[in-house]
């Protein structure tokens, strides 16, 4: 099966109409929404009015661009982006003093997408992919069970082993806790590199998600194209929602 998820729900206006143009198209098939920004609200509106799956895109690293939100969470928020945007690998480290502001972002998060969608989120992933930072991973909030955004997958040669050894590692850990997808893979990169073609074989023997972000340059275009278009009518293309893993994922 194939995933096509939109990320940065509610970011902003532009983002949204633009993954709701796909979205009616019939190019994508979830999104994954960020809470307290500035389109958070009308973007929850929308997707309850269009019938659209949606999963929480959490937000570590980003300050919150809607007004109403505590003063408590402003402040652990501005911690924890301090944290994480300090050096590149600031995610890979577990701060045992960031423990309280992850688990209170993480919990206000969650709590505010069932009150906007009146309904919990299809599955989690992350903005950046902070869901994956260690504090995230190893802090145990989210619930085991969770349909949970793996890393990046990989051909032989992409990266260094000892880049891929650690996502193997992380994804065999996360595999054992949470319902991942076989494959995960950027709309972007794929696209430009000539490899969907690749991915969509795949997605005919395995679960595969590929994230795409419509309001980026170019990939709507890409996703409403015929070119597109053509690779969908053989694959079984569905969404979070009705993704239902047989086993325990696999490591890629």
């Amino acid at each position: 099966m194939l995933i096509i998820n939109a990320d940065d729900w509610g970011r902003s206006a532009n983002e949204t109409d633009a993954a709701l143009k796909c979205f009616e198209a019939g190019r994508i098939t979830s999104v994954s929404a960020m809470v307290f920004m500035a389109d958070s609200y009308r973007a929850a509106e929308l997707a309850k009015r269009h019938a659209i799956d949606v999963g929480l895109h959490l937000n570590f690293d980003e300050f919150f661009t809607q007004n109403g939100h505590s003063a408590v969470l402003g402040e652990y928020q501005r911690k924890l982006i301090r944290f994480l945007k300090r050096n590149r690998y600031s995610q890979l480290l577990y701060n045992p003093f960031l423990k309280k502001a992850f688990s209170y972002s993480y919990q206000a998060q969650v709590e505010e997408f069932h009150r906007l969608f009146a309904r919990p989120p299809s599955h989690i992933d992350g903005h950046h992919h902070m869901h994956l930072c260690a504090n995230a991973i190893f802090s145990g909030a989210i619930p085991a069970g969770t349909r949970l955004r793996r890393n990046f997958s990989f051909w032989p040669g992409e990266k260094s082993i000892l880049n891929r050894a650690y996502r193997a590692l992380v994804d065999r850990w996360l595999g054992r806790r949470y319902r991942l997808t076989d494959y995960f893979f950027d709309l972007n990169q794929c696209w430009k590199q000539g490899k969907l073609g690749r991915v969509a074989k795949l997605a005919k023997s395995s679960d595969v998600e590929l994230m795409t972000h419509p309001a980026s340059p170019g990939e709507a275009d890409y996703l409403l194209s015929d070119e597109f278009g053509a690779i969908l009518p053989s694959l079984d293309v569905g969404s979070y929602a009705t993704f239902e893993p047989d086993a325990v994922s696999s490591a890629h």
